[in-house]
């Protein structure tokens, strides 16, 4: 019994050893798991959902320490206010946040309070994502909802934030509502997937439109944001869900104040189409100055170019018969140089086999001498070529064939270009070179399904840039030889009105802009490879 006794002792001085030896262990604490929850909503002031509400101010109450995180941005009111309401305390942590009403609420009205993923905790970051704050200046909740989701027209990925808005079609409802007035409802897509979600609505008939809203005033500003609109209204309750296409439209025409950039050039800015403008002078030129206009190459202006004049100023009328619109601009001249013929060549070191080599003028091109043009492989091998001025783009193309792993060189004489001023090209030399066949990779693309032509295929970098172009106006495999080797995405336009561009859509005139469809994968393009992929469009 004694052996018994002593044996128990020893076992629990054992025991209390480990145990004291365990809490005397040095380390670092591991802090226990990372906090995943997101701040609790425990009572609000005054109650979500209200009805008959009359209050200035809310405040909401949290179980832990929040911040606000980009919260003018990730805050939708809906019905929106004339007066963003105050929001606050926005510095620090708090386990509260107050919202000052400034506007003047409508009767009869259901109105909801979006914080997007503004709300996160204190500690961690984690959102309290879409929370929403209920109430109505009438007697009832409204409780009707609809939903969709926003689409790009032509961009592979959609915006960001885009506001999505209901107005009632009622009396003072027109088309250029959305130009003036605020919707009735919005919600907001938020920067994480394209999808929205309306909710609290009243029945009714309605016009849905979405918005990406550069100036945040909920109303559309053709130059600036992107559009995206139903052909048909939308009585609501509905159980349809809704896609709408979002797309830049094409600016309206208005021309820009001019200006006086060389003694011989004068540019003149424009949006929109300038096909029918029309530039003329009303101050008298004498007989000696001769004038010419270009498109600009990339920019949206026009070159007018005259020969020199001693005028101190030149008034002209920009106008556009097609719409009505006349514009008067007076030119002041200074002293400035002429600008002066400069070329450049479109290759850089290597080119395409697919590419066409071409010399570009900054002055306009007047005259060619293909005399004084030469064209060398390897140096000392004369080769044959043709070339056509294209007046509209300002440059020279050449046609020859390419051969594989060659030194090229193009010898241009004085006076091969001559400009609209008589000014003639000093001597250039254009240095190029071709790759191997084996260099490249070469791509068959099959394109059925729900299609009809006719159709442009494109191939693009990942940020939507054209980087090789084929048309077809009725069914052919498209072929895309000698491609760099990278990776590449595949974009196809249906081309409705067969202009070889892809067109956008007009809101007032109703046009929706012209389909386009993305395969859904990267392709993959190596070098000395033949690769051959289908592509089926669905509706």
């Amino acid at each position: 019994m004694r052996y018994v006794k002593k044996l128990l002792s020893l076992l629990f001085l054992l025991v209390m050893g480990l145990a004291l030896w365990q809490c005397a262990r040095r380390g670092n604490p591991t802090g226990g798991p990372k906090d995943l929850t997101p701040p609790v909503l425990i009572r609000t002031e005054p109650e979500n959902f209200t009805t008959e509400f009359k209050a200035e101010r809310i405040r909401l109450y949290f179980d832990e320490l929040i911040k606000l995180e980009d919260v003018q941005k990730q805050l939708i009111v809906s019905p929106p206010l004339e007066y963003p309401p105050e929001i606050r305390p926005l510095g620090g942590a708090n386990k509260y946040i107050e919202i000052i009403l400034k506007d003047t609420l409508r009767e009869n009205t259901t109105y909801t309070l979006n914080f997007g993923q503004s709300i996160v905790d204190n500690n961690e970051g984690n959102p309290n994502s879409f929370l929403t704050y209920v109430f109505s200046t009438g007697t009832y909740i409204d409780s009707l909802s609809l939903s969709g989701a926003v689409k790009d027209a032509f961009n592979r990925k959609a915006d960001e934030f885009i506001s999505v808005m209901l107005y009632e079609i009622d009396t003072a409802y027109t088309d250029s509502t959305v130009y003036k007035s605020v919707p009735n409802y919005i919600t907001n897509t938020l920067d994480s997937l394209p999808f929205f979600e309306l909710k609290n609505l009243k029945a009714g008939t309605y016009s849905l439109v979405a918005i990406k809203d550069v100036n945040k005033n909920n109303k559309f500003n053709q130059r600036q944001d992107k559009i995206g609109f139903l052909y048909d209204t939308i009585t609501i309750p509905t159980d349809s869900v809704y896609l709408l296409n979002l797309f830049q439209e094409k600016p309206d025409y208005s021309a820009s104040v001019p200006s006086f950039v060389a003694s011989n050039h004068i540019l003149f800015g424009f949006q929109g189409d300038y096909r029918d403008m029309k530039i003329e002078s009303l101050t008298e030129l004498a007989d000696s100055v001769k004038t010419t206009i270009l498109k600009d190459r990339e920019k949206d202006t026009l070159d007018f170019w005259f020969t020199p004049t001693e005028l101190d100023s030149i008034i002209f009328t920009v106008s556009n018969e097609k719409m009505e619109m006349v514009d008067t601009f007076t030119v002041k001249t200074r002293k400035l140089p002429m600008d002066s013929l400069r070329l450049s060549s479109s290759a850089g070191g290597q080119i395409n086999f697919e590419d066409t080599f071409s010399i570009l003028a900054t002055t306009p091109i007047a005259t060619l001498d293909s005399s004084q043009i030469a064209l060398f492989v390897s140096d000392t091998i004369n080769m044959p070529y043709t070339m056509v001025l294209d007046s509209l783009e300002n440059k020279v193309d050449f046609d020859f064939e390419l051969e594989p792993n060659q030194n090229y060189s193009m010898e241009v004489m004085p006076g091969a270009i001559t400009d609209f001023f008589g000014i003639q090209n000093d001597t250039i030399n254009y240095r190029f070179s071709t790759g191997s066949y084996a260099d490249f990779g070469n791509l068959r693309v099959n394109v059925g399904g729900a299609v009809s032509y006719p159709l442009i295929a494109q191939l693009t970098n990942d940020r939507g840039e054209t980087l090789r172009e084929l048309y077809a106006d009725q069914p052919k495999i498209f072929e895309f030889k000698h491609l760099e080797p990278s990776q590449y995405n595949l974009r196809v336009i249906f081309d409705a009105n067969g202009n070889g561009v892809w067109d956008t859509g007009s809101y007032l005139q109703k046009i929706q802009p012209e389909k386009v469809s993305y395969y859904p994968d990267v392709i993959d393009v190596r070098a000395n490879w033949e690769l051959e992929q289908t592509f089926v469009i669905s509706n």
